[in-house]
């Protein structure tokens, strides 16, 4: 194996392993792939599923209590470096934005999204200042920068945040394992473990409740098809109140027409997605749109917005709207009366569409800035 002088902060990775884990964990994955050997420091409570999902690198666990958010980010500007001149690497790659002022002139910065610049009321107050301001360091400082996405690296500079060198577009990749169609037997499984009847359908979102996404727009929209099937969400709860308010109150009961799952096993999202009558997610901000690629890898049939990055991905295989109540409801209305000759021929060329995004092309591009 190709050994590389470059250390990657995985410390990163949130306690539910979705986003910014999906990147890190398949990146080290499409790095594996091209026979390339890099030292990775992680929190101690993911160093050994990193370790099984992207084996042959070397793996360094950082203090427990990295595992508090604030102390992590004082770890990096202080214990990050120490550990950089211990494993003698020579780049330091920082995958979610932030990363050690000092060693500047040394890292590679991934910055996944630009609506802390172009819709700055989609995130609380703080969270927009925070990550607009490590956008600007690392434009300025640091020795390249990554982003996902055409259309996240066209935000920024619209907004003309100043670089020291372009940013690089490495399009992220999925797992054909983890999310590709489900069996009848998984789906059949999926329905059993969450109470929905024998060959009953669903339309599914998947995704951090917040208010970019547009959930309350769904939900009206969704209770304005009678006759629809229920409409299950999926994922955590951020900070749209509105949206919270409802599935708090609504709950996950089985046979009601909105269901508020939370967050699913992730062996069970392929299913979720692919089982789906449809899968919806009508946000109006993404850096890229994983939730979209994912759900097209699984088969599902996607309905979205041709926002910011997502037409990079879905391409025309998936179904576009305006993320408004009307729009929602009469392009959703539309699908679910869809012939069924239709929705699987949408939904094989979505597949073969998501085929083409894989962690190898991502890692090769990575390669290309390390190098």
């Amino acid at each position: 194996m190709r050994e590389l002088a470059v250390l990657v902060d995985a410390t990163s990775v949130p306690p539910n392993r979705g986003g910014v884990a999906r990147y890190i964990s398949g990146l080290l994955a499409g790095l594996a792939k091209h026979g390339a050997r890099v030292d990775v420091v992680a929190k101690r409570g993911d160093v050994a599923w990193l370790e099984e999902l992207a084996p042959g690198h070397r793996y360094h666990a950082a203090p427990r209590w990295t595992d508090a958010r604030p102390l992590r980010l004082v770890w990096e500007q202080l214990g990050l470096p120490a550990l950089l001149r211990r494993t003698g690497a020579t780049i330091l790659h920082s995958p979610h934005y932030t990363f050690p002022v000092i060693r500047a002139s040394r890292t590679v910065v991934t910055l996944h999204d630009a609506t802390f610049f172009s819709d700055p009321a989609a995130h609380s107050r703080l969270k927009a200042v925070f990550f607009r301001t490590w956008t600007r360091l690392a434009r300025r400082a640091a020795r390249a920068t990554i982003a996902p996405s055409a259309a996240t690296v066209a935000e920024i500079e619209r907004f003309g945040v100043p670089a020291r060198t372009p940013t690089v577009v490495a399009h992220l990749g999925v797992d054909p394992q983890a999310f590709r169609p489900p069996t009848p037997d998984e789906t059949a499984a999926f329905r059993t473990a969450h109470g929905i009847p024998v060959d009953g359908d669903w339309v599914a979102f998947l995704g951090t409740v917040e208010p970019r996404k547009q959930v309350p727009a769904l939900i009206a929209a969704h209770r304005g098809l009678p006759g629809a099937p229920p409409l299950l969400v999926a994922g955590g709860l951020g900070w749209d109140e509105d949206a919270r308010r409802v599935l708090d109150a609504v709950g996950d009961r089985p046979g009601a027409p909105l269901r508020y799952l939370g967050y699913l096993p992730f062996d069970e999202l392929h299913a979720f997605l692919g089982g789906a009558r449809a899968v919806v997610y009508p946000s109006v901000a993404e850096g890229f749109g994983l939730p979209v690629l994912e759900a097209m890898a699984s088969g599902g049939d996607v309905l979205t917005t041709r926002r910011l990055a997502i037409p990079e991905v879905g391409g025309d295989t998936v179904t576009y709207t305006e993320p408004t109540v009307e729009g929602i409801r009469q392009a959703l209305g539309a699908m679910l009366a869809d012939a069924p000759e239709d929705r699987a021929d949408r939904t094989a060329r979505a597949r073969r569409r998501a085929a083409t995004f894989t962690w190898a092309a991502c890692a090769e591009r990575h390669l290309e800035v390390y190098a």
